[in-house]
């Protein structure tokens, strides 16, 4: 393992670096039952066997990708099909079904096409090395605002979007919004009906998981965040079995540990479309590759560079040594993903939490790999985790990850108004390559606008054009 990844040199064990692997997995399991519901509209479309087969592709190329992460890069960042992306899959394929007329797998299978092409295109700008000259196009002070942004992100998740809960009589309700938010209690429990005993335990349980990780953390406990989302989950599932009259392992009673490998050899396994994909029309289908190569290109580089800059894995400029490397696992990540069956993989910023509990070494990423690899076979123990216990670790590392605002000069103009945008789009928008996208535009337009155009380099100029096309013509 030393040899491998080099742990004293990174200051760090086996033991940390395992811990850490399995508290960024538990904060990132969800993606392994949502990414499928997704991609077919919850088993709506496509039937069982497509849903099965996404599961299989989630897994596979989850754990191809960290592997990747691990050996090219040695570093601590997961990996799996990214939220945002997987939606607009999604939306891309039903486009292509009324497009077309292609039956939903067909369209499914066509749409992957593009998930390959954009993964070689990857490949090659990452062994090139152009993917790493992007990075460092990125003026200094906007890449000291992605690590605090991404942490308003992560906050807005756990407390928002993780959270949110569905009732017999509607939904979602989100807990900051119909729980904190709600002027008439009352009436949101009316409306509720058992969801609110739902909503309750939840914020309960967030609440308590959040303290106890801060509270084990300032005692120097290097397990916390995993100790903390642990209590967390004892408590939620004490809560819906005493108060709610519920079992909360009742999905592992008729649940299956046997893959469907064969569901995913049907449908989803290097079944690429290509003459169901050259029915898209050429322009369609290259402003589609463009844009989700824009979006999984920033995302990735932001994520990276915001959970590198809280670990201090960069240098006195904010890069991160190995980049090149990172960026080609994640490429690899992608391009077996649209072989097995599922969309864009990129690297997750859930990333963090497993830095917060000391992983350094891709001996973390390795870890959480494999379990992603386990829950082939044991997937239904993975979803038993509440989303209230996640939600406590996303909180907690969202909140730290908010001092990387003291490394902003709040006196330099060029600095805090881009760094403000990405503050607010992030969360917002949901997308780090959003935010980033904004900053480099706004970070543009103030130095073109007070005489200072020669500060801007040629690279930083064509990004900021790219995301003005893309935001205003292939959105």
């Amino acid at each position: 393992m030393e040899k491998l990844f080099k742990l004293k040199a990174n200051g760090t064990t086996v033991k940390t670096e395992i811990i850490a692997g399995l508290t960024t997995f538990m904060t990132m399991a969800y993606i392994i039952a949502l990414n499928p519901n997704l991609l077919t509209g919850f088993g709506s479309q496509g039937g069982p066997a497509l849903w099965n087969g996404v599961f299989m592709a989630t897994c596979l190329a989850s754990f191809v990708g960290m592997v990747a992460m691990a050996f090219l890069a040695n570093k601590p960042f997961a990996m799996a099909p990214g939220m945002g992306l997987n939606s607009f899959f999604a939306l891309v394929v039903t486009n292509l079904v009324g497009m077309t007329g292609m039956s939903y797998v067909e369209s499914f299978q066509a749409a992957l096409c593009i998930i390959l092409i954009e993964g070689i295109i990857f490949i090659v700008l990452s062994v090139l090395n152009i993917r790493d000259k992007i990075v460092n196009a990125i003026p200094l002070g906007v890449r000291l605002g992605i690590a605090p942004a991404i942490g308003l992100m992560l906050m807005n998740i756990g407390f928002g979007s993780n959270n949110q809960i569905f009732a017999e009589n509607g939904g979602p309700f989100f807990v900051m919004r119909d729980f904190f938010g709600a002027l008439a209690p009352s009436s949101i429990k009316d409306s509720m009906g058992k969801g609110y005993g739902y909503m309750v335990l939840s914020v309960v349980t967030m609440f308590i998981g959040l303290f106890v990780i801060v509270v084990l953390a300032k005692k120097g406990v290097k397990a916390a965040v995993i100790l903390g989302m642990l209590v967390a989950s004892i408590i939620y599932w004490a809560g819906e079995a005493m108060f709610l009259h519920a079992n909360p392992f009742a999905s592992l009673k008729d649940a299956s540990f046997v893959p469907p490998f064969q569901d995913m050899a049907e449908t989803t396994l290097f079944k690429l479309n290509f003459s169901g994909f050259m029915e898209i029309g050429v322009f369609t289908a290259i402003t589609l590759i463009i844009t989700f190569c824009i979006i999984d290109m920033f995302d990735t580089i932001g994520t990276l560079v915001g959970t590198a800059s809280r670990a201090g894995m960069v240098d006195e400029n904010g890069n991160m040594p190995q980049m090149k490397q990172a960026l080609l696992a994640d490429a690899i990540g992608t391009t077996v993903g649209s072989v097995t069956g599922t969309s864009t993989v990129t690297t997750f910023v859930e990333s963090a939490s497993g830095v917060e509990a000391g992983g350094r070494t891709g001996l973390t990423a390795l870890t959480t790999g494999f379990m992603f690899l386990a829950c082939i076979f044991i997937a239904p123990i993975a979803a038993i985790i509440p989303a209230a216990a996640t939600s406590s670790a996303l909180v907690y590392v969202g909140i730290l990850m908010l001092s990387g605002l003291s490394k902003i000069d709040f006196n330099d103009t060029y600095q805090i108004v881009p760094v403000s945008i990405m503050l607010i789009t992030m969360p917002i928008s949901s997308s780090i390559g959003h935010g980033i996208g904004l900053g480099l535009i706004s970070y543009t337009v103030l130095k073109v606008f007070t005489g200072k155009a020669k500060d801007v380099s040629v690279l930083t100029y064509i990004i900021s054009l790219l995301f003005l096309v893309k935001f205003f013509l292939i959105v």
